[in-house]
């Protein structure tokens, strides 16, 4: 694997599709056969894996099993929608749009907010958006997923940010039709039908809604899509939920789902814009050709395999050296560095420190709704400013710095600190966005501090769509190869599993039980919760000061395979630490747990205590 060119075969691309692959689990959740050997390949082969999935964002019907982002139904909706929006672009007294959602999703909304907001102020017109984030603006920068599991105060934050308007349409993201905090909004929308208009966003079938109940409510997030259903029949409410195929790795709507909740909603505000202020007119075939656009972005990205791999491959080498990744940006696609950033922590079990981005103009950039959160610590710090005070004193060459920036913006600026970093560091990297034919000035300058750097060149003007947005997909989809893959070759995914994710909402525990389950098949789903019940408390004890980690229970699933009826190879501990088979046996010995009995063909091999996720990649 990691010495050969990695391909994919039509029948891998669409076996998920298929209603007896993995049929207990939503789309959102189930692995993806496309990347289950990711943990053996080569920084070359991530790239290549990663494309493949993208690539499924866009796949068209070729099953009736699931519906598409090209699904005429799921254009149709689009369209709806948009001229929903568009009827408040017009009319904007009282009115707002709002955008909501937990973890990554939350964060889009706020990306798309302040972007569509901006341009509105730029054509002097009233700012229509706001978006809400469960957690509040500190979740923009960090892990704040338990507020996720939280109805009412989902309610309560929807209700104070709409006080006073008259007319709002609601957009709840929620990429596995999962999220209580979502799920209470969207309630609150249908029991004020005269003012509210609520709308769905995500990535699974209605039916594989979540229906666990929910803490001081009556209803349960399938309950509410149910009613959602019966509302759209009239457009009182909508729903727009194509599949896009499940995540590179697995449950990591960071990546797939992020970029199909970028895609979707800036479809919606875009249509509303352009036939609001420029007389287009919201079209079936306008839809198809912002589509288009999109999937030219992800072909325009990709087309740079070779230079995302080297970038990877260099974040990868910090990474297993315990040093950092530091992401150095300017305007939005800075925006992308902190989301990115942000999401390693909870993903990965990475340290704050590990991958931190850092943002010219901080939060008078960012504009978010608290302001500068820089009061809340070092954490918080995210000026150009913060990252020469706090981070270049100690930088070296085993870290790796990778500047993010456009043609249009300060290139002077970004010449300058990219010398003040080379000072500490030779290990700089530059990704900029250009459009054809436009010469950077001093590019030459960046060019030669820098080890490498990742031109993506762009036609200057676009069949359809803003060329920003396409630059700002660019980079996330990079981003998250980047820093995705770097953990990979650290060792923290095992097949296409996270092995070292916190355990920090109900999301994560129903994962966490279910790979432990996965992995000890002949145990009873009580005994898989009892054990990783176990390891939480363990580890509260252990770290008072920071989330739960409960990370044996996804080393379980690592213990395991989808497809083989063998015990496994390793429990990883949340610090990295590798445990054979036999001690995750004898930790289930020490909670009093039965162990599963083994048969012949699930002895203890050489091969299965070895084989386990970078050491097997370092044998190939």
């Amino acid at each position: 694997m990691a010495g050969t060119d990695w391909t994919c075969s039509h029948a891998t691309m669409h076996a998920w599709e298929f209603l007896d692959y993995e049929p207990s689990l939503p789309v959102s959740e189930k692995s993806n056969p496309l990347t289950r050997d990711i943990d053996r390949a080569s920084a070359n082969n991530i790239v290549r894996m990663l494309q493949a999935c993208d690539t499924q964002i866009f796949q068209e019907d070729s099953e009736d099993t699931y519906q598409r982002l090209s699904s005429e139904r799921v254009v149709e909706t689009i369209m709806e929608v948009a001229k929903r929006v568009e009827l408040i672009l017009k009319d904007p007294q009282d009115s707002l749009v709002v955008l909501s959602g937990c973890g990554t999703s939350g964060r889009l909304a706020f990306l798309i907010v302040t972007g569509f907001n901006k341009a509105l102020r730029e054509l002097n017109q009233t700012s229509i958006y706001s978006y809400i984030i469960a957690g509040g603006d500190r979740a923009l920068l960090s892990s704040q997923e338990a507020p996720e599991d939280d109805p009412k105060q989902g309610m309560l934050t929807l209700k104070k940010v709409c006080e006073g308007k008259k007319r709002v349409l609601f957009i709840g993201i929620s990429c596995g039709l999962s999220a209580p905090f979502v799920a209470g909004q969207l309630d609150f929308c249908m029991q004020h039908p005269e003012v509210y208009t609520p709308v769905l966003v995500g990535f699974n079938p209605t039916h594989q809604a979540r229906d666990d109940p929910m803490p001081g409510c009556t209803f349960t997030f399938r309950s509410v899509v149910q009613r959602m259903q019966e509302l759209s029949k009239s457009q009182k409410a909508f729903l727009i939920n194509p599949a896009v195929g499940p995540e590179a790795i697995s449950g990591s709507s960071r990546m797939k789902g992020g970029s199909s909740t970028k895609i979707l909603l800036e479809l919606v505000l875009s249509a509303a814009h352009a036939a609001t202020f420029t007389n287009m007119p919201v079209t079936y075939k306008g839809i198809l050709q912002h589509m288009e656009a999109y999937k030219q972005t992800l072909d325009i990205t990709y087309a740079q395999t070779a230079e995302i791999a080297a970038l990877l491959e260099a974040a990868g080498q910090s990474l297993r050296c315990g040093r950092r990744v530091c992401y150095l940006g300017w305007g939005s696609v800075a925006i992308l560095g902190l989301i990115d950033a942000s999401e390693c922590n909870p993903t990965f079990g990475a340290d704050f420190e590990d991958v931190r981005g850092f943002i010219s103009g901080g939060y008078r950039e960012m504009n978010n709704n608290e302001g500068p959160l820089s009061s809340l610590g070092s954490d918080f710090r995210v000026t150009h400013k913060d990252f020469l005070h706090l981070v270049l004193p100690s930088l070296n060459d085993q870290d790796t710095v990778l500047l993010l920036y456009t043609h249009s913006d300060n290139i002077r600026e970004v010449a300058k600190l990219a010398h003040r970093a080379r000072e500490k560091t030779s290990n700089i990297h530059a990704v900029y966005h250009q459009v054809d034919g436009a010469a950077a000035e001093q590019q030459d300058d960046i060019d030669r501090l820098c080890s490498s750097s990742l031109k993506i060149t762009w036609a200057s003007s676009p069949a359809s769509g803003s060329l920003l947005h396409m630059w700002e997909l660019s980079t996330k989809l990079l981003l998250n190869a980047v820093s995705t893959g770097a953990h990979i070759l650290k060792g923290k995914i095992y097949q296409n599993d996270m092995i070292d994710v916190q355990v920090t909402n109900s999301k994560l525990y129903r994962r966490a039980t279910r790979l432990l389950q996965d992995a000890f098949l002949l145990f009873l789903c009580s005994h898989c919760e009892e054990v990783m019940v176990s390891f939480i408390a363990d580890s509260w004890q252990k770290k008072k000061k920071k989330s739960c980690q409960a990370t044996a229970a996804h080393a379980g699933r690592q213990a395991g395979s989808r497809h083989k009826n063998t015990l496994g190879e390793t429990l990883t501990t949340s610090e990295g630490e590798i445990m054979s088979q036999h001690r995750a046996l004898e930790t289930l010995s020490i909670y009093k747990l039965p162990t599963p009995e083994l048969n012949q063909s699930q002895s203890v091999t050489h091969t299965h205590l070895t084989a386990v996720s970078r050491f097997s990649h370092q044998s190939h």
